[in-house]
């Protein structure tokens, strides 16, 4: 623990009954464990408390920052083929945290109505969560939140989605009793989230580490029944559009907390009780593995542009271009999301893609809800090759 960690509020806990029936599949053991009271966190509130971070800390989230801005401003005016696949790849590290995991061409499919794979429609609800974080991000509120929430859980879990949890939850074991965390109870949830978004909406803080501690105080609040980690990290990317940090592109800064998972887990536990800098820390650090890994997907997605018009038998007209552009954002596309996307005729459409099926920049796929299906191989293989390095990833 940090020399200063006592400037910054720790959790307490409290006594709380529990009167939930016995699990009938436990053993007799776990039964005799899951009996009586057990202890609940009391999450303070954080909306006036400054943390002490040491100056090295500090001086390493401001490099971090400075970076991020360098990132999003880097891409400039070639930002808008990348901001989807960096949001895309962000869905996907987030989720792959809470061992969610399918490579890049199941997750495409999924994006258009595909469901063979349970984890893909989940990662591809993320990527809904992470848009509608983006989105909301001019405006942190609680309705806001929910809205995030309901976009990570509408398809999957929809009794639940956008809606605060009414039961107890825990992490780990077999009940409350078991388990090596239990947040507070859900009475209280309402009052601790408006809390932590007068504790966002403050300016005179120190913008990554103030985004570090939301995201760490908003999984110790765990409102939710269940989607808190995701929808936490989503949060993670609208505050840094928020604080004006990104304005083109969503940094993947999940993909540099990937690389030490345990270590990000520990940071959580450290802030929970009363030390914000190891979160402050790993947030910065997780900061460059997450531009570094960005750089190198931006400049595969360049490659692959560059290759597609090297290849093309004549001067590609713009409604091929537009093509292009389109087939590096969307890795699997169908001749109507095409023309959605574009706005060119229907002519023009079958005629691109049959132009670049030949060259082999497309590739047919399966057929989703009656209409064909094509990927870009290599765009897919680029977005497999990023998951790939922000699992084996760490700053020296």
């Amino acid at each position: 623990m940090s020399i200063n960690s006592t400037a910054w509020p720790s959790i307490h806990f409290e006594e709380v009954q529990w009167d939930a029936p016995a699990d009938a599949s436990a053993s007799r053991r776990q039964r005799l464990r899951a009996r009586g009271p057990y202890q609940a966190a009391i999450v303070p509130p954080i909306a006036d408390a400054s943390p002490v971070i040491s100056t090295r800390v500090l001086a390493l989230a401001e490099e971090a920052t400075i970076d991020m801005v360098r990132f999003d401003r880097d891409l400039g005016e070639s930002a808008a083929p990348f901001a989807a696949l960096l949001l895309r790849s962000e869905s996907v590290a987030s989720s792959e945290i809470e061992n969610l995991t399918a490579g890049a061409k199941k997750i495409a499919l999924a994006q258009l109505g595909d469901r063979s794979s349970a984890n893909a429609s989940l990662i591809a609800s993320n990527v809904s969560a992470m848009n509608a974080a983006i989105t909301l991000s001019d405006d942190l509120s609680l309705p806001n939140i929910l809205s995030m929430h309901r976009a990570l859980l509408q398809s999957s879990h929809p009794q639940i989605a956008g809606e605060l949890r009414k039961a107890p939850v825990w992490i780990g074991g077999n009940s409350p009793h078991t388990a090596s965390f239990v947040p507070p109870r859900h009475e209280g949830i309402e009052t601790a989230l408006v809390d932590l978004v007068d504790f966002m909406r403050r300016d005179d803080l120190p913008i990554l580490t103030q985004v570090a501690i939301a995201h760490a105080h908003f999984e110790t609040i765990h409102p939710f029944a269940d989607g808190n980690g995701r929808t936490g990290r989503a949060l993670v990317g609208a505050l840094l559009r928020n604080k004006g940090v990104t304005q083109k592109v969503t940094i993947p800064v999940s993909s540099g907390l990937l690389a030490n998972t345990a270590s990000y887990f520990e940071a959580l536990g450290a802030y929970q009780q009363g030390d914000p800098e190891p979160i402050a820390e790993m947030f910065a650090e997780s900061t460059f593995a997450a531009t570094e890994n960005g750089r190198l997907l931006a400049a595969s997605i360049n490659q692959i542009q560059f290759d597609i018009h090297a290849a093309l038998p004549q001067k590609p007209s713009d409604s091929m271009r537009a093509s292009i552009r389109c087939l590096v954002r969307e890795p699997a596309l169908s001749a109507e999301s095409l023309i959605e996307m574009t706005g060119q005729s229907s002519s023009s459409a079958y005629r691109n893609i049959t132009v670049l099926e030949s060259i082999g920049v497309l590739k047919a796929s399966s057929h989703i809800k009656g209409r064909r299906i094509w990927i870009a191989p290599a765009v897919i293989e680029a977005l497999d090759e990023f998951s790939l390095r922000a699992g084996k990833r760490t700053r020296s």
